[in-house]
């Protein structure tokens, strides 16, 4: 019993696990729409296009998470632009965008004498959290957390349907860019924790889980969370005893449970395939 509970006696452990918590809600919340609305590149463009706003935050002596959310909402807004002004697809343009900035980002890196790992940028570095790193993470996902929970039907109807949310009057410009800013807020809520690349990782991985789950949007929201929640805790938990590093096990905890969601699915569809197709040869 004293071994199970030996990671609980580190204050970074319990940071770690904290910081999890926090930013489980506003990533699992955004998931579920982004899913939806098939907007997975979406976050994943925004996550790394971050990197070169980091840097030039370093440069300039400004916070990290100014740069970092700056960036990403030049990365959403420019791909929004090049979309509308050209005749190549979304998807296109967001591969070209954020791989470009990444690209840059790297070459800045490079350029740049600084005490700040690359691997903790990338990867993040979950238990090194500090104080500051906390507040900030809690302050940007309650905000995050708050305006997704007042404003999920209009997201919702703006995911399924944008002309029909159009037609009834709801500002369909200020969701669709009210939804990239909270994306944003989102990844730099993350970059301390699980760092650029992986922050994709929650904001895909529990909307899919939950989509699998459940039909009922309502019970996407709730389940996402729970999903995340326990496959964050569980990661860092796992993570103390397997020596490795935070992120990347919580990533793979929600791997395997989107891989056991999936077949358990895909399974009841077999199933209900099979009793309608019986019960139509008995007809």
């Amino acid at each position: 019993m004293e071994t199970l509970f030996f990671p609980f006696q580190f204050s970074f452990m319990n940071n770690a696990f904290l910081m999890m918590a926090i930013v489980a809600i506003p990533t699992s919340l955004l998931s579920c729409f982004l899913v939806l609305k098939g907007w997975s590149l979406m976050g994943d463009a925004i996550s790394h296009a971050v990197l070169p706003g980091v840097v030039i935050a370093y440069l300039l002596n400004i916070p990290l998470i100014i740069g970092a959310f700056a960036a990403g909402m030049f990365c959403a807004l420019s791909t929004g632009f090049l979309a509308e002004n050209s005749r190549v697809k979304q998807d296109t343009v967001m591969g070209i965008v954020f791989s470009g900035m990444f690209g840059f980002g790297i070459v800045l890196y490079t350029k740049v004498s600084t005490d700040v790992h690359l691997d903790h940028i990338l990867f993040g570095n979950m238990l090194g959290v500090g104080a500051q790193d906390l507040w900030t993470a809690g302050i940007i996902a309650a905000v995050v957390a708050g305006v997704v929970i007042a404003k999920r039907r209009e997201f919702m109807l703006h995911a399924f349907d944008p002309v029909q949310a159009q037609a009834v009057g709801l500002r369909v410009g200020w969701l669709h860019y009210g939804l990239l800013a909270l994306i944003s807020l989102t990844i730099v809520a993350t970059l301390a924790a699980v760092g650029i690349i992986l922050a994709i990782g929650l904001l895909i991985a529990p909307g899919a889980i939950a989509f699998l789950v459940t039909k009922r949007f309502a019970l996407m929201l709730p389940v996402a969370v729970g999903v995340t929640l326990v496959s964050g805790l569980a990661g860092v938990y796992l993570s103390f005893f397997l020596d490795s590093a935070p992120a990347p096990t919580i990533i793979l905890v929600l791997t395997l449970i989107f891989i056991v969601v999936f077949v358990r699915a895909n399974l009841k569809m077999r199933q209900t395939t099979g009793n309608v197709s019986d019960s139509a040869l008995k007809g």
